[in-house]
């Protein structure tokens, strides 16, 4: 054999060994679970069909708003003398807020005061002459005709009272509504006027400040919201349900309120009706003005057979992986929720149920189980 044989002979040796080296590290790079692998096969994730309690919910957006809140106006038109607090200030019940300039309702009191002590001595002056005219009318010592006259200076005495007694009333009671209190303990939300602002309470704001009172105070240690339902669900909302609040700013806190109106009529407009929730807010970690989710829980079953709702197609079915093939299952559902469904027919517990790659599927189709999804 010639050296030039020899060389091709054993090169073509080290090509053969070669390729016999690269199968067997195919060989070797195949784990026992790749071996399981189908060619074709459509990968999947599954769920196990479990039995758990499921409860319908239907949300409904809405603005917070404080359950008390007042535009504070005197009852009297005036100038603002002093306003006592500033925006964001917590007041109590009774607490002055404000008033109006009283020099002239003062001095109109005292001036109502004095017409009292003189109607008061034209009373009593007129009193003791009545008394002394029964006693002589008794002793026949005077005519019918005086005694006329003292009873007619009576009572002219005793209207005069009654009347001075009226103007002092009246200018008390100015006196009191010129001075802005806090009907109810709260927190001044917006200061509405300045000092020297002529406050007009039948305009419903002041000259030279903003309308809506000198003041506006409200309380918010209980929220109100109010939602427009619609006609399908208003039926399943009840006064005195359960009410669950969400507010975006507060991530991952719940705040449970209760209905208290449920409007029998529809809006003219909108269709809809007006449901009602106060919800406590002892923390004042709630603030009006902002928008919250109400979530009223509307039904619920236990022990019910639940599968997530991307395992059901159209409707109508599912598909279980039985011996590494699908399998279509026709299903009655039940009631959901945002993520899952119930199942009343047509599935066992713990069913392997395709949640992942169904679309598209069909029945008798290879399937390879990439993951059991868990709730």
């Amino acid at each position: 054999m010639t050296t030039p044989q020899i060389a091709r002979k054993l090169a073509l040796t080290a090509l053969a060994a070669a390729v016999i080296a690269a199968g067997g590290a195919c060989r070797k790079a195949a784990q026992p679970g790749d071996a399981a692998q189908t060619f074709g096969a459509a990968p999947v994730k599954v769920f196990k069909a479990a039995r758990e309690r499921i409860t319908e919910k239907i949300t409904y957006t809405g603005t917070l708003e404080a359950l008390n809140k007042i535009n504070i106006t005197p009852e009297t038109g005036g100038k603002i003398a002093r306003i006592c607090v500033e925006a964001g200030d917590r007041v109590a019940k009774g607490q002055l807020l404000a008033e109006l300039e009283t020099e002239s309702i003062r001095l109109q009191l005292k001036q109502a005061e004095a017409g009292v002590a003189v109607a008061e001595a034209a009373y009593a002056d007129a009193l003791k002459n009545k008394e002394r005219m029964d006693r002589l009318i008794k002793e026949q010592a005077v005519s019918e005709q005086q005694r006329e006259k003292i009873q007619l200076a009576f009572d002219a005495a005793s209207a005069q009272l009654e009347q001075a007694r009226a103007a002092l009333n009246l200018a008390r009671h100015a006196l009191d509504v010129s001075l802005m209190t806090a009907p109810f303990a709260g927190v001044i939300a917006s200061k509405n006027a300045e000092v020297g602002d002529v406050i007009n309470p039948m305009m419903g704001g002041a000259y030279g400040g903003g309308a809506g009172g000198v003041l506006t105070l409200m309380d918010y240690s209980t929220i109100k919201l109010a939602v427009a339902v619609s006609p399908e669900n208003i039926g399943r909302i009840r006064k005195g349900q359960d009410a669950v609040l969400k507010v975006g700013a507060l991530p991952g806190r719940e705040f449970r309120g209760v209905v208290r109106v449920v409007n029998l009529t529809a809006d003219p407009q909108t269709k809809k009706f007006e449901v009602e929730v106060h919800v406590p807010n002892p923390e004042a970690a709630l603030r009006p003005g902002t928008f919250g989710d109400l979530v009223f829980e509307v039904q619920s079953h236990d022990n019910a057979l639940v599968v997530p709702q991307t395992a059901v197609l159209e409707n109508t079915y599912v598909y279980v992986v039985e011996g590494g093939k699908a399998v279509r299952k026709n299903v009655t559902l039940g009631i959901q929720n945002t993520t899952m469904i119930e199942i009343l027919g047509g599935l066992a517990d713990q069913e392997a149920v395709v949640v992942e790659g169904n679309y598209g599927l069909e029945a008798g189709a290879a399937v390879q189980v990439l993951e059991e999804v868990k709730k």
